[in-house]
């Protein structure tokens, strides 16, 4: 009896396990389960090929970990790589592979919020592959214009940008950014050290555009000359 109660699990197929590994979030516990057997690892990788989403925020992973798990998700639309965890260690390095996944060219939604290790020879790499992209959080990071001029060239979807405290970018990025990217809604500059005078610039070229933190289209519009933020 004890026999047959085991052997009940390997009676499952593939799809059903891949099921049931979907509604399990721990990475962790995915790759055990990968190690079982062959069988379990096709139902981890098919759970993964069919996700629409996936966040790493909080996890402990590093560059190969990260790609290796986008690389299985052919269907991915949203990836989260925010820190909200230290121990998430992404580097130029995993970027460049995460730019090699067949999924990539699909995404909608990238948030790489907080990831200090990040420059923009990573960036680069990853927008180049990343056309169909319309919401990018690069918030909290040290990117220059140089990320900004790439995002312009290969994103003409882009419909919002998160650039809280990207203190390295300067008015020129900003410009072209918004010059290209003529879908562009809505752009969070909190923190940035940016003069106005690139503010009255960009809603000059795009009227309707969002300039986060809130009212600030408003303040442009009253004063002439505006201190750095």
């Amino acid at each position: 009896m004890a026999k047959d109660e085991y052997a009940d699990i390997d009676r499952l197929p593939v799809d059903l396990l891949s099921h049931i590994f979907a509604l399990i979030s721990s990475f962790l516990d995915l790759a055990h389960a990968s190690i079982v057997c062959r069988k379990w690892k096709q139902g981890v990788e098919q759970s993964l090929a069919r996700r629409k989403s996936l966040s790493f925020a909080g996890w402990n992973m590093d560059d190969d970990s990260i790609a290796r798990l986008v690389g299985i998700a052919y269907n991915l639309k949203e990836l989260d790589i925010s820190r909200s965890s230290w121990s998430c260690r992404l580097t130029d390095d995993g970027l460049y592979k995460i730019s090699m996944a067949k999924c990539v060219s699909n995404l909608t939604s990238i948030s790489l919020w907080g990831m200090v290790a990040i420059t923009d020879k990573g960036v680069t790499s990853l927008v180049s592959s990343a056309t169909s992209l319309q919401h990018l959080n690069i918030g909290g990071t040290f990117i220059t214009d140089e990320s900004l001029y790439a995002i312009a060239d290969n994103c003409p979807n882009l419909k919002a940008i998160v650039l809280w405290s990207c203190r390295h970018v300067i008015g020129n990025g900003l410009i072209t950014l918004v010059n290209k990217c003529r879908k562009l809604e809505s752009i969070n500059v909190w923190g940035m050290r940016v003069p106005v005078d690139c503010f009255i610039s960009l809603l000059a070229i795009s009227p309707a555009l969002e300039i986060k933190p809130g009212g600030l289209q408003a303040s442009v519009g009253r004063v002439s000359l505006w201190p750095v933020l």
